[in-house]
Formats: structure tokens, sequence, C-alpha cells
């Protein structure tokens, strides 16, 4: 008896898992939507400032990235793989913003330490721009999903990508940078 409930407890974990994977797969904005606009306070290395999508906008696209919580695991390292890849965003006039319920404070300090003073964090304390980009995470609605935009100069959402794993959301962000700039560039 006890060796069936050990696997009825089992296949309801594995169930669990599975649905806890897949509510976080997929980003709500298309491609082809126009991006909310939406300003915050923000931090780049420890030092507030007042950040602006349009503002942003105006110098190329913009690689708006959400992440449930600071110095969590994955957002520690997803912000260290982004940091590491700034000099690549940065020949391609992208500018790349981090998103998380955090409070200013917290990301002062996460901006020095994890983003290593590379790209700015925003404070989303009241969920507005997350709720704004579908970029909630259902299971834990006061913290971000972890989901990746890149939004063209116009304004236009040219790429999303949402998955709780890290791993692939610099790379691809990355990718897609490229790519619209390729198809910005004339041909000689």
């Amino acid at each position: 008896m006890n060796h069936i409930r050990f696997l009825v407890v089992c296949a309801a974990l594995a169930s669990l898992a599975g649905q806890l994977i897949g509510q976080t797969a997929s980003a709500a904005l298309p491609t082809g939507a126009k991006a909310p606009e939406f300003s915050a306070r923000a931090s780049l290395g420890g030092k507030e400032f007042d950040f602006a999508l349009a503002e942003a906008l105006k110098k190329g696209p913009v690689v708006l990235y959400f992440y449930p919580a600071a110095f969590t695991p994955g957002c520690t390292a997803e912000a260290h793989d982004f940091a590491a890849a700034m000099d690549d965003f940065a020949a391609l006039d992208a500018t790349v913003i981090g998103v998380s319920a955090d409070d200013i404070e917290t990301l002062n300090r996460f901006s020095v330490s994890e983003c290593r003073g590379k790209f700015p964090v925003a404070a989303d304390a009241d969920g507005s721009i997350m709720k704004a980009y579908d970029a909630v995470l259902k299971l834990k609605p006061q913290w971000a999903s972890r989901t990746s935009y890149v939004i063209a100069p116009t304004g236009e959402i040219v790429y999303a990508y949402s998955a709780m794993s890290a791993g692939k959301h610099v790379e691809n962000t990355l990718t897609a940078v490229r790519q619209w700039h390729r198809q910005q560039t004339p041909a000689p």
C-alpha cells in the first residue's frame, strides 16, 4: 500500500512540475504588436535615474527583459550573461533594460554586483509594466515571469521569448537584434 501512495505522490509532483513549466512557456505580446510605453525608476551601477522607453528607442532597438527577483540564482546568472554580452549589444546600438518588482534600493545593489554596472535595471513595484507586457508569473503574481522582448525603434515588438530557464534569453535576444539590424542595413 505504501508503494502505491508513493507512486501517486510522484505522479502528482510530476504533473505539478509540468504545469509550472507550461504556464511560463509563451510570451503573450506577439511580434508586430506595439510595445506599451512605460517609464520607471532605474539603476545603473548603483546610480538612480528615470528610464523612459520612448527615449531609449530614439537611440536604437531596446531589449526589455523581465526577471522574477534580484539575487535569485537564475536571475543572477541571467544578469551576468547580459553583462558579458553588453559590448555586442552596444555594437548594434541596442539598449538593454531589466525589469522586476524589486524596490529601487535592492536594484541599486543588484545593478552593481550582478549587472556589473553594464546595463540598467528598473523597479516595477506596482507591477504595471509586467502587466502591460503580460509578463506576470502566474503562480507568484508579485513577480515577473522570465520574458524577453526586442523592440524596434518604431516601437514594434520584433521578438518575444518566455522561458523560466535563463539560459537562452541573452543568446536569443542578441540574435534577434542582429537580424533586425541586418534588415535595416542596405545591401552593398
